[in-house]
């Protein structure tokens, strides 16, 4: 089975959520080996989404090099691994990417739209043979060995929209297009009012957020699935996880999972060779993982 890349080049224009502000950005086929490569077009920076470059993890997953960062990359980079994509350019001209709907359904549609090309490198898969566990508190998050890519998470709110939810997900690319993909992200109003005295989240609003008060969710169109709240939560661990490069084989399962605990579990997983082992896809295997990704 080969590398994969888009076939031809992707542009598109939307808002970001933290500034509010229309953000224009392309993506664009890499050779393989080139891994998943941002470029600031506004400031002449690339950043390689890798572990290392993560520099915040407190509202998103962000990443950063030289004193330019990118904001909020877990949707499209969620995205980018279910459709199995190892090599790309995704050019910006802000410090975030746009966040469409909240979810990554729009980018799987990009994705779909121009069809994705084989390179000449063959593929290559990172299987988890070794449990590796973070935690803090109560919360954690966990990668188990296993001859699938599975994910179960669980999430407590103390509020009467949410509450208790949990979910098994057995991932292939087109049971994340109907199941994942376009579970939106979520926030309470009166975070957002608060993040907005401190020119945060500008660009909120119920047309890319599921938004709730004290009591209940505010859209009017209501939820896309009736757990759509951890249902994103997966989603975002997705593209957390894509910062580990390869597709991996594991069992991942979380309580209460965050960005930081995702980044921590990336940079755990890595740090010890003998959590992994990285194998290049044989012919047999090849046509499994064609399945997955079909």
């Amino acid at each position: 089975m080969k590398q994969l890349t888009i076939k031809k080049e992707i542009k598109g224009v939307g808002i970001g959520l933290h500034k509010g502000e229309p953000i224009r950005f392309s993506m664009q086929p890499l050779d393989s080996g080139s891994g998943i490569v941002f470029y600031r077009t506004d400031t002449n920076t690339y950043i390689e989404a890798i572990p290392e470059n993560v520099v915040d993890t407190r509202m998103a997953t962000v990443i950063g090099k030289n004193g330019s960062i990118i904001s909020t990359i877990e949707h499209l980079l969620s995205a980018i691994y279910a459709f199995g994509i190892d090599n790309l350019l995704i050019k910006i001209d802000a410090s975030e990417v746009p966040v469409m709907d909240g979810s990554s359904t729009s980018f799987c549609m990009m994705f779909n739209e121009t069809g994705l090309q084989e390179l000449s490198g063959n593929k290559k898969v990172m299987r988890i043979v070794k449990e590796v566990e973070v935690t803090e508190g109560e919360k954690y998050v966990r990668l188990s060995p296993s001859d699938t890519l599975h994910y179960h998470f669980q999430i407590h709110f103390n509020h009467p929209a949410i509450g208790f939810q949990e979910y098994d997900f057995a991932f292939s690319k087109q049971a994340y297009i109907d199941k994942i993909s376009r579970a939106r992200t979520f926030g309470f109003l009166k975070d957002v009012q608060m993040l907005r005295s401190q020119n945060l989240a500008l660009g909120a609003s119920l047309e890319n957020a599921v938004v709730l008060d004290n009591n209940r969710i505010i859209n009017n169109e209501g939820l896309r699935y009736n757990n759509e709240f951890v249902r994103h939560k997966i989603l975002d661990a997705i593209g957390d996880l894509k910062l580990l490069q390869l597709p991996y084989i594991g069992a991942y399962s979380a309580f209460a999972g965050s960005h930081r605990l995702n980044h921590l579990l990336t940079k755990a997983v890595l740090e010890d060779p003998e959590n992994y082992v990285i194998e290049e896809v044989d012919e047999a295997y090849g046509e499994k993982l064609a399945k997955v990704y079909a």
